[in-house]
């Protein structure tokens, strides 16, 4: 996958505030401000480049406040980082393609589906409803 890369300023053109201050800066939207996130069968997007991340049918409800997710539609579509900001240790869930963060991945998710939350804030995903989970 070839990397995407693009100046501040393009990226502040092209994302709303909030997506750019989520995606670019490493900020977190507020917990349970998506209530119309939108569900159904199909694939979410990076919203900032594009590159297919999570299929519908890995989401689940785990009372977080974000999406949460099992796993990537593929584990190369998705990297990790070391985040040691708020005094914690977690790891930082990055878009492979243009390195937006999404969120983080702990291991307090359902056991018998790999037992991963991908913790993801909504505003740094696009969904394409009825998209085939198979690509």
């Amino acid at each position: 996958m070839s990397k995407i890369v693009k100046t501040d300023a393009e990226w502040r053109e092209q994302l709303s505030d909030l997506a750019y201050q989520v995606t670019r800066k490493h900020a977190t939207e507020r917990p349970f401000s998506h209530d119309d996130f939108p569900e159904g069968e199909g694939i979410y997007h990076c919203i900032g480049c594009g590159a297919p991340l999570f299929a519908s049918e890995e989401r689940y409800d785990s009372g977080c406040g974000w999406p949460a997710f099992t796993a990537p539609l593929a584990a190369e579509s998705v990297e990790g980082s070391e985040d040691r900001s708020h005094g914690m240790l977690r790891t930082e869930v990055h878009c492979a393609r243009c390195e937006a963060h999404l969120g983080h991945v702990f291991p307090d998710g359902p056991r018998e589906r790999g037992g991963l939350r991908y913790c993801i804030n909504g505003v740094a995903l696009d969904f394409a409803p009825g998209e085939d989970q198979a690509k």
